[in-house]
């Protein structure tokens, strides 16, 4: 692994954490403001149906780039990012107010989306969403999704392919679908060459092939795009700018962080402004630990489905701190009522 990416994984690690705390912050202020999205978070049709929302999406997102809609998905996704910001920004200040930052993503997305604009939106929707549906998916709910979505995400990869080509279309939007990992001080997404391109002798296509190598998963209603790495002509690994990853790898683990630290009767432990109890401690470790191989993969320039090792990891991690606590299986499984 080159010194560059290194220091690609390490920025990566920080995206993550840094929605992984988001959601865990905004958990309490999204409880105490009422909105959970469901009466029931018990409920295992709640994944059921967000799934069978997450096939209809990604089929309706497959039609518009086939038909040219394009700057339709792209004018959703942006809407949705104002929509996600609101949230988080209305857990620090009244309503009203949190409107302005929120209407200043969408026109950042809008007017200049490079990658610095698109990975502080992605954060933002990331903490937003998983926030939202940790509090709406109980224990059980949401270890259904994060097994289904690990399944299918295997399936849209390795068997019908059809995420790969979802990636081409959102790669050429801009959009915060997609988390832009830096490798260099030079690099601009908007630029179609920069300056270490320039230095290495590489021209605009090591750009976007580096795009290219991207496997997408459409996950949430906040049409989260989860992203690996597919190997099309690409350079050497020395030579790329920048590698891509997916919100949805970001969010949908953290969704079970979130729940285990509304739903888990696990102790809170002692950290400063979060609710955090050891078995969503231990999925944070655990999501981390299969991004970690997950970038190692992707590094080596090959498609890879990122949820089986992220949300394997964070399901681990969670089971784990559960026991440690304390905590009966069964009650962990969220399964104790139905017994």
């Amino acid at each position: 692994m080159f010194p560059r990416e290194y220091r690609g994984v390490a920025f990566v690690v920080g995206l993550f954490v840094t929605v992984q705390v988001g959601a865990l912050a905004l958990v309490p202020e999204f409880a105490a403001s009422g909105y959970q999205a469901v009466e029931n978070p018990d409920n295992p049709a709640n994944s059921v149906l967000y799934v069978v929302a997450i096939v209809a999406m990604t089929g309706l997102m497959l039609a518009a780039f086939r038909y040219d809609f394009d700057g339709a998905i792209r004018l959703v996704i942006v809407g949705v990012s104002a929509y996600l910001s609101w949230y988080v920004f209305s857990a620090l200040v009244p309503p009203l107010a949190a409107a302005v930052p929120a209407v200043a993503v969408a026109v950042g997305l809008l007017v200049h989306p490079e990658w610095y604009v698109i990975d502080t939106a992605g954060v933002l929707m990331g903490a937003g969403a998983a926030g939202l549906f940790g509090i709406s998916f109980g224990l059980l709910p949401a270890l259904i999704l994060l097994a289904v979505l690990a399944v299918y995400d295997a399936v849209s990869v390795y068997g019908t392919e059809h995420m790969l080509s979802l990636a081409e279309g959102v790669m050429d939007l801009n959009i915060p679908v997609v988390l832009v990992i830096p490798l260099s001080l030079s690099y601009s997404l908007l630029d179609g060459e920069s300056a270490s391109d320039e230095a290495a002798g590489v021209g605009a296509d090591a750009n976007a092939d580096a795009e290219m190598e991207a496997d997408a998963n459409a996950e949430t209603a906040a049409d989260a795009v989860d992203a690996g790495g597919e190997e099309l002509d690409s350079p050497e690994p020395g030579d790329r700018d920048a590698f891509f990853i997916g919100l949805g790898d970001a969010v949908i683990p953290t969704v079970l962080i979130a729940s285990a630290a509304t739903f888990s009767p696990a102790a809170d432990l002692a950290v400063p402004l979060l609710g955090v109890n050891l078995p969503a401690l231990l999925a944070m470790v655990g999501t981390l630990g299969g991004l970690l191989v997950l970038m190692r993969w992707v590094i080596r320039g090959r498609a890879h489905a990122g949820l089986p090792l992220l949300n394997g990891g964070a399901i681990g991690g969670y089971l784990i701190g559960s026991v440690v606590a304390g905590v009966p299986l069964l009650e962990a499984l969220g399964l104790a009522a139905f017994f």
